[in-house]
């Protein structure tokens, strides 16, 4: 029996407050916090549970993070509030000695860049306070390198190549939104593309690369080739891969969008000057978006996300292998009233989350989720709203 402060109300926070209160035999007290309290209020009301309570807390201000923490003394922080805040809430948790769980990695708010070394950088002083840091505890990042060590705990002697792939083949019936943060998507789609080839990055231009992959349930869509934090840390990890690519796809329509966002100048992340004040544009893009928490209601279809590893098997023989899950939208909204993007980020979280407060995923210093045991984590996962599968011996469409 364990208390729980989860920082951000958003999409993805909202599915971690509906998760960890369906399991009170772990979750024992819930609080929400974000910057403004009245959203948790909503959330909270909306889950009905009476183990929920609600704060509000500005996660920029490490000083704000730690009276939250002394005030609810909780032992384990997941955060789902925006990747520029991982390190102050960070260094509050070394502060006040709580344990940690993100979904995403820090990236500065001033460059469109994220890689591990700022938060890799903070392990000598997690393991010296026994305190845990998992990093990573989405779905991508987080499930895909879970099943990326599932495949190697129980199949491969030898990864030779990994695709991870993303499918969303829902439709909200906007003519353009983002399925999460639009400031994160769009700075992580318009960045320079970068795989893992023979121990070296190889550097692409921003969606230069796209194949058709076929999805299961779905069928075939155009996959754009990107970079992705996970690749970083699993490469580290699983050395004998030789290479290692994330794909994910785009439809016609969003992307002639994000060209004219772009050409016009509104995915700048730098300030200019409007009648005397200081705006950064794709903050204010971010503003007059849809709200990717307004997107459920009228969501349809599904996402598809897995691994595609090649490599040798435990006797030394070729293996190709396929470990994927479905998810509707339709089903993630009737569930927690959110779609299926916030919901495959949000069940893992609360299943890391689990993992860590049951023993099963308790370790001192900074760890990618793939470092721990992947079976108590998939079981979990199954039986929680994302069941996965797993195809051998099958064409991956890859070369």
């Amino acid at each position: 029996m364990s208390k729980v402060i989860i920082i951000g109300a958003g999409g993805v926070g909202t599915v971690v407050a509906h998760k960890c209160a369906q399991h009170p035999e772990v979750f024992s007290e819930i609080v929400i916090a974000s910057r403004t309290k009245s959203k948790c209020d909503a959330v909270a009301k909306a889950i009905g549970a009476k183990n929920i309570s609600t704060d509000s807390v500005d996660a920029d201000s490490v000083e704000q993070l730690v009276a939250l923490f002394r005030r609810h003394k909780p032992e384990l922080v997941i955060n789902v509030a925006l990747p520029y805040q991982d390190l102050t809430i960070m260094d509050a948790c070394l502060e006040c000695g709580v344990n940690y769980l993100d979904t995403a990695n820090y990236e500065p708010k001033d460059v469109a860049h994220f890689e591990y070394s700022w938060q890799w950088a903070y392990r000598e002083r997690f393991e010296k306070a026994g305190l845990t840091a998992i990093l990573g505890c989405g779905f991508d990042p987080g499930v895909s390198g879970v099943f990326t060590a599932y495949a190697a705990k129980h199949h491969f002697s030898e990864m030779e190549t990994l695709d991870i792939v993303d499918c969303n083949a829902g439709d909200h019936g906007k003519a353009f939104a983002t399925n999460f943060n639009p400031e994160i998507n769009i700075r992580e789609i318009t960045q320079n593309g970068r795989y893992w080839s023979e121990g070296k990055w190889v550097v692409t231009e921003p969606l230069e690369f796209h194949r058709s992959l076929t999805y299961p349930n779905i069928g075939p869509r155009e996959s754009y080739l990107l970079y992705h934090e996970e690749l970083e840390s699993l490469v580290q990890n699983f050395p004998t891969i030789k290479r290692a690519r994330f794909w994910m796809t785009f439809g016609q329509e969003y992307l002639t969008h994000l060209r004219v966002i772009q050409n016009i100048g509104m995915a700048r992340i730098d300030e200019v000057d409007y009648n005397g004040t200081k705006i950064v544009p794709l903050q204010f893009l971010k503003a007059v978006l849809p709200n990717p928490q307004d997107l459920g209601e009228n969501y349809h279809g599904e996402t598809s996300i897995g691994c595609r590893i090649s490599g040798k098997d435990k006797n030394g023989k070729p293996l190709t292998y396929y470990i994927y899950n479905n998810c509707s939208h339709e089903a993630a909204y009737r569930e927690t009233g959110m779609q299926a993007v916030s919901y495959t980020t949000g069940v893992p979280a609360m299943v890391g989350a689990m993992m860590f407060l049951t023993g099963k995923w308790n370790k001192a210093g900074v760890h990618n989720v793939e470092e721990f045991d992947p079976d108590p984590f998939l079981a979990e996962l199954a039986i929680n709203g994302l069941p996965w599968h797993e195809v051998l011996g099958g064409d991956l469409e890859m070369d």
